[in-house]
Formats: C-alpha cells, structure tokens, sequence
C-alpha cells in the first residue's frame, strides 16, 4: 500500500513531508515525491528507490513552500518508475494517490480524444488529468475534484492541490484511509497515523466517502454530493511505534489481519468483486 502524506500551514514542508514519508517507510515502496507550491507555481521532485534519493534531490535542489503533497509508491499500474512515481502534475494540477481505479483504461481514452497528453502509465494520472480538465472549464478545485470522483471507479483515497488555489489543500477517501492531524494554524493529513504523532496527537479520521478541504484557516468535511457533514476529532493514545503496529501486539499478527485487504485490492482489477 502507498503512503500519503500532505501539510498545510505556517511551516516550511518539504522536509515536514519527507520525515512524514520516512515514518511510512515500513510499508514498503520502490519510488517516491512530493509537490510543493511557492509563488503560485507547482515545484517537485520524484525519484526511483529509496527516500534517501529523494532527500538527495531536496538537498541540491531545493523546493520551498508551505503546503504540499508526498508520497512513496508501490507500483501497481506502471514499472517503478520515476515517471510512474507520485505526484502526477498536470498544469496547474498535482495529485498523490493511493488505491486502483478501476476504470483508468476507459478514461484514459476518452481523455486522450480531447486532447489530453499523459507522461506515465498509472492509473494515477488520469485523476490529475480530469481534475484539472474539470479546472480549466472554470469548476474550483473543490468541485473539479468533485466532479472527477463522480467519474472514477474503485477504491482510492487522493491528495489535490492547484496552483491557482494555493491556500487550499482537499483530500478524499473511497474505501482507503486517511486521517488529518490538527495543529496550531496547521493541518496534516496522512494515509497512517505514524506520519502524524511527531507533530500531533489530535486526529480526524476520515469516513469513507467524504472529501476534507484544508485552508490555514479552517477545515470542512463534506460528502461527495457536497453536503457538510459533522467531525469529532480524537486524541491518540499511541506513541509512533505503537502506530506502525495499528493496535496489534506486533507486525507479523498485524500484516496476518490486513492479509483479506491485501488480496482484495491485488484481484480488484481483474475480477469483479461486486
């Protein structure tokens, strides 16, 4: 399973998102990246193997900004690749994304009809490629990110931002976690709770089906229709390492209960489940 991690607020992130990357790093990965917005412009880094390449790359050359996007991938459609690796940034544009779309193949035709160009083989960049055609029709991101999951099958869960928005970050959860860390003028979001503890404690975990919109300012949580809905947040009681292990004695009982998952998401693709 990939790993996600964004931030939004007061801080300089890239190296926020790197150590949020590396307290994931058990879940396996053969590529990672981040996206980063500064000065109304999208700057990245990808890169194959493992995330010492990647802080190589934001050592030498640096990205700066105070919200973003990161994620290490575990190569499903696509070899590993750094052209398959996360973010896909389509012009304004840039997701991370966990999970398979099923009907990637589909749209993907359909989006090369109208003109659309894709630079890697994932099921990933059709997401980035029908948010921000929904986007440049002149929809926000809120609702172009709306209208692309109306039009996606599949279990997946995705980071958004837009360089036209630049103090927005939206995340969305279909049958894959996601949790949002709350901080002082400051938000995290994650695809595990590892990521968050190092920076807090306070914790919204996402229901299937909504879409959260981060701003320094605020967090709503919505349905896909659009229609707000209520959030508690919650204190954890785990320490980073008790995290990694979600509540299990140890990894080995913890990877034996998550084995139904990881069977489901490896034939979803091929046979019909429902």
């Amino acid at each position: 399973m990939c790993g996600i991690v964004g931030y939004i607020g007061e801080k300089e992130c890239s190296f926020l998102l790197l150590d949020g990357l590396k307290h994931l790093e058990y879940r396996g990965y053969d590529s990672a990246g981040m996206a980063v917005i500064s000065n109304g412009k999208i700057n990245f880094h990808r890169s194959q193997g493992k995330l010492y390449n990647l802080e190589s790359l934001l050592r030498s050359k640096p990205i700066r900004g105070k919200v973003g996007i990161g994620h290490t991938r575990w190569a499903t459609h696509g070899a590993p690749s750094e052209k398959n690796a996360h973010p896909h940034v389509v012009g304004s544009v840039a997701i991370v994304h966990n999970g398979i779309i099923e009907n990637y193949l589909l749209l993907k035709r359909e989006l090369i009809k109208r003109g659309a160009c894709f630079l890697s083989e994932t099921d990933t960049e059709v997401i980035a490629q029908l948010v921000y055609f929904y986007h440049q029709e002149g929809l926000n991101l809120e609702e172009a990110v709306r209208k692309a999951i109306s039009r996606l099958k599949g279990s997946f869960a995705f980071l958004a931002l837009s360089s036209k928005e630049p103090e927005r970050l939206i995340a969305i959860r279909k049958e894959s976690p996601l949790i949002i860390g709350l901080g002082k003028g400051e938000y995290f979001v994650a695809s595990d709770a590892p990521a968050l503890l190092p920076y807090t404690k306070r914790v919204i975990f996402m229901k299937d089906g909504q879409m959260a919109i981060l701003s320094r300012g605020g967090l709503e949580l919505k349905d896909f229709s659009g229609t707000p809905v209520p959030f508690q947040a919650v204190e954890l009681p785990w320490s980073p390492l008790m995290a990694e292990k979600a509540g299990y004695k140890h990894f080995m009982q913890k990877e034996i209960f998550e084995q139904p998952r990881a069977i489901s998401d490896t034939v979803r693709p091929h046979i019909d489940l429902d």
